[in-house]
């Protein structure tokens, strides 16, 4: 039997405001297109098919449209797909709308734990003529893991259990149905003992109370295939079990990854054997470091890489855009960690009493290491417009930073005078008056 086993779509992404959705659709696209050259029998996904748990209608047409076109055919002619839901996924979603509409198509959708006689264990008969039987098992919180406890073991006892082993006395009841002449095969979404992150998964559900050892899933498992880790990878145990990954890579964190579908060959009475086969059609994730010089130069050399650039200098007005005007991929700009503001180890605090705005402003500046005069400039014409003050340009006059420019001759070219905001009756009204001595006063 040929199995292709693939997770963590994330069908709808954004990274650092850039829609991945047009990556996502080509992926999903070399996706069907393996399953017909490696003329698979069944198609495991499993888990978050989508990255949000209010997906976009988009978002929901490809998966449904991906989902339609790996079964590939009506009938017996078509290939077995069965997808769980993920910790991303809406699994009331998943379950009450896609599992009804879908399984009209003869494809198997579980979003939340069953028993084993209501979809949780599937006996699948392939078109080769093969038999499968699949216990599947979505995504389980540790408030979830109780309630599935409960539906499926009838001993409330076992509740007081840690999460691990809920999880394993779970998949121990959906498996048996596992029988010596089918392929047996375990698919769910979960954190695995020694398996190494991807890089952009959720931590708060990928930490050791969510972890389950290897030995969660029995030795009559011919292949466990894993949802929720992003990286692909093999893991030790008493079956074959493995992630498959993502398959574009979501986060900076995961650009070292080649993302990848499983091929894997099972027979009744062998060890499953598992191929990688490389997918296309994402963009790579590269980030630079250096100079805004060096950072430019290496950025010529990454093609249509979506970049992160972290800056190895002080942070200055306009740099960012200036890094985006001259590397368009770039979606994110840091400055490195050795070059950010530090707080002073002293712990001494300056006081603030006595002093004024433009004295404050400087200190910040040199606080966060920014040496830009040009930021002093703006910060004192902004405090003269919202003052109607000349005392914030004599500050900076003073230490050469600025030209100095009467905000009363400037009031007196705009032909505009001080502007006062009252609500009254629910309404904001406004309200022209000349500045009065009071208002003008520096130092505010």
């Amino acid at each position: 039997m040929r199995i292709l086993h693939t997770a963590d779509w994330h069908v709808g992404k954004v990274l650092k405001n850039q829609p991945r959705l047009d990556e996502q659709r080509a992926v999903l696209a070399d996706l069907v297109r393996i399953a017909g050259e490696e003329d698979v029998d069944l198609v495991v996904v499993a888990g978050d098919l989508f990255e949000t748990s209010a997906p976009t209608p988009q978002a929901q047409s490809l998966v449904m449209k991906t989902l339609m076109a790996l079964r590939g055919g009506a009938g017996a002619d078509g290939r077995q797909v069965v997808a769980l839901a993920g910790n991303h996924d809406n699994q009331r979603l998943v379950q009450e709308v896609y599992a009804p509409v879908l399984g009209e198509l003869g494809i198997h959708v579980i979003g939340t734990p069953r028993r084993p006689d209501s979809g949780g264990t599937l006996t699948l008969d392939t078109r080769s003529g093969e038999r499968a039987v699949v216990a599947a098992l979505p995504f389980l919180s540790h408030r979830v893991a109780v309630r599935a406890a409960e539906v499926l073991l009838h001993d409330p006892g076992r509740h007081n259990q840690d999460y691990a082993n809920r999880v394993k006395a779970i998949i121990d009841v959906l498996c048996q149905g596992f029988t010596g002449d089918t392929v047996n095969l375990v698919a769910t979404h979960a954190t695995l003992l020694g398996g190494r992150w991807g890089g952009g998964e959720r931590a708060v559900q990928t930490l050791l109370g969510y972890e389950v050892p290897p030995d969660t899933f029995p030795p009559s498992t011919h292949y466990a295939a894993l949802g929720h880790l992003h990286r692909y990878q093999q893991i030790g145990g008493p079956c074959p079990i493995a992630y498959s990954g993502s398959p574009i890579a979501l986060d900076f964190g995961e650009e070292a990854n080649e993302p990848v579908a499983l091929i894997v060959h099972a027979t009744p009475d062998s060890r499953a054997k598992i191929r990688p086969v490389p997918l296309t059609g994402g963009r790579p994730l590269a980030t630079l470091r250096g100079t805004l010089d060096e950072v430019v130069a290496a950025g010529e050399e990454a093609g249509d890489a979506f970049l992160r650039v972290v800056l190895t200098q002080k942070a200055s007005a306009g740099l960012a855009d200036l890094v985006r005007e001259k590397l368009p991929n770039t979606l994110e700009v840091q400055i490195d960690e050795k070059f950010r503001a530090r707080v002073d180890g002293g712990g001494a605090v300056r006081t603030r009493i006595g002093r004024s705005p433009t004295d404050l402003f400087a200190d910040f500046l040199a606080e966060k290491e920014i040496e830009d005069p040009r930021l002093g400039t703006m910060f004192a014409e902004l405090l003269d417009d919202v003052s109607g003050s000349e005392g914030a340009h004599a500050a900076w006059t003073e230490t050469g930073s600025l030209r100095k420019r009467r905000s009363g001759e400037r009031a007196q070219a705009r032909g505009t005078s001080a502007e006062h905001v009252r609500r009254e009756g629910g309404v904001l009204a406004t309200e022209r008056s000349e500045p009065s001595n009071t208002e003008t006063t520096g130092g505010r």
